[in-house]
């Protein structure tokens, strides 16, 4: 156990990231080919959404992805304000972009879906009005982190933003229970047998594990970045670029 708190050292922390950012970058690919030809090619299309059912394959792992992520940079909050762990701080900056991504993306393919399902493009549905409310917490984070010269006190009103904004994910996930919407209810559960043909199933899953892959790789090699910069005082940094080196560091 202690030889993996030792990775919470952005030093020891740096080149391992660089080591699984092209295994989570071939798996991300992997997934994507696979779950895009049997959601696009051999799935059949839906009795009643007929081919417009496929948006889903795109819009539903994007969907979960902007809410896990946005959970995990939660926790990365907790961290940083009890631990004061440098890595923390920097994990919630290099997870926001994604996460706002998603639920960008998560807006975007429920809106082409809407128009031919519900005739209209946007309804201030409970899922997508929270939706919408999570992609500001996203970007106000953002902002945040921008508007303080202090990194420290950034860090620190960053945390707090993202964890008053975690009351919003049970509001996304519960919505089309609480409230009377327009969404259905999940297609798939682990308390109950999916309500989509298998094939259906398969591929959205993949579509999902190419949607965490992809995350996991783009966060690692974004977080080398910001730990350069952060720590660009440090003499390991300086003999890492004096060196001419990337790609990690002795250790």
């Amino acid at each position: 156990m202690s030889s993996l708190f030792r990775y919470a050292s952005p030093v020891a922390f740096y080149p391992l990231a660089g080591r699984l950012v092209p295994w989570f970058s071939g798996l991300a690919l992997l997934f994507a080919i696979g779950g895009l030809y049997l959601g696009l090619i051999v799935a059949p299309p839906d009795w009643q959404q007929g081919e417009t059912y496929r948006i889903l394959f795109i819009h539903v792992p994007s969907a979960w992805m902007s809410m896990f992520i946005y959970f995990v940079m939660a926790g990365y909050a907790v961290l940083t304000l009890t631990l004061q762990t440098r890595l923390s701080a920097l994990m919630m900056q290099a997870l926001a972009p994604t996460g706002a991504l998603f639920a960008a993306l998560a807006l975007a393919t429920g809106a082409f879906w809407g128009k031919p399902t519900w005739g209209a493009w946007w309804v201030w549905d409970a899922r997508t009005t929270s939706t919408l409310l999570l992609l500001f917490l996203y970007l106000g984070y953002l902002a945040l982190q921008n508007a303080f010269e202090d990194v420290r006190r950034a860090d620190r009103a960053g945390a707090l933003l993202v964890l008053v904004g975690t009351i919003n994910l049970p509001v996304i996930y519960f919505s089309v229970r609480w409230w009377n919407t327009l969404h259905q209810g999940a297609s798939i559960s682990l308390t109950a047998a999916p309500s989509m043909a298998r094939i259906m199933v398969t591929s959205m899953l993949l579509m999902s594990l190419a949607a965490w892959a992809y995350t996991i790789a783009v966060v690692l090699s974004r977080v080398r970045g910001k730990i350069l910069w952060r720590e660009r005082s440090s003499q390991w940094v300086l003999e890492l670029l004096r060196d001419g080196r990337s790609d990690g560091v002795d250790s």
